[in-house]
């Protein structure tokens, strides 16, 4: 099975599934450099429901919300490390800074964000709700972020200030 599909080709498969009662979990992000952080959360994330899919921002929409430093590893390759996890069902790019018109087009049962987000603040939860959906909110493990790993990186090579 293909897990990098098209937004049409996504919505396609997806229906499917659920006409054969598949919940459908869905979660986005930029997933910069990969740590144990994502993995983890993608774990937990795939244990609400049978498919997960991911949405990842792509290069312009990282720059957007980010800055022009980010992203360090180009779309391709982000979506290409998420794809080959087992967790990951599904990956799609999105263009947009937020998943909104993403999560309408796919009618997810269940949209899922890690613990630095406050549930209320969750992009796309009263979109999911209105349809009977839900939002889960798993949380993040301390310390584990892409920023992290670059602070760490600039101070072994005596990079940083």
């Amino acid at each position: 099975m293909r897990k990098m599909l098209s937004r049409h080709e996504l919505k396609k498969e997806i229906d499917k599934l659920k006409k054969a009662g598949k919940k459908i979990i869905f979660t986005n992000g930029c997933f910069d450099i990969l740590h144990t952080g994502h993995t983890r959360y993608l774990r937990e994330a795939r244990k609400l429901g049978d498919i997960l899919v991911v949405g990842v921002n792509s290069d312009a929409s990282v720059r957007a919300i980010k800055g022009s430093k980010r992203p360090i590893v180009p779309q391709a390759e982000r979506a290409d490390i998420m794809a080959s996890l087992e967790s990951v069902d599904f990956v799609i790019l999105f263009d947009e800074t937020t998943p909104l018109e993403l999560i309408e087009y796919l009618k997810p049962h269940t949209i899922v964000k890690g613990g630095d987000w406050a549930e209320k603040d969750i992009v796309g939860g009263e979109a999911v709700r209105k349809w009977g959906g839900a939002v889960a909110v798993i949380p993040e493990i301390k310390g584990a972020s892409t920023t992290n790993i670059l602070e760490k990186i600039l101070q072994l090579y005596g990079l940083q200030k």
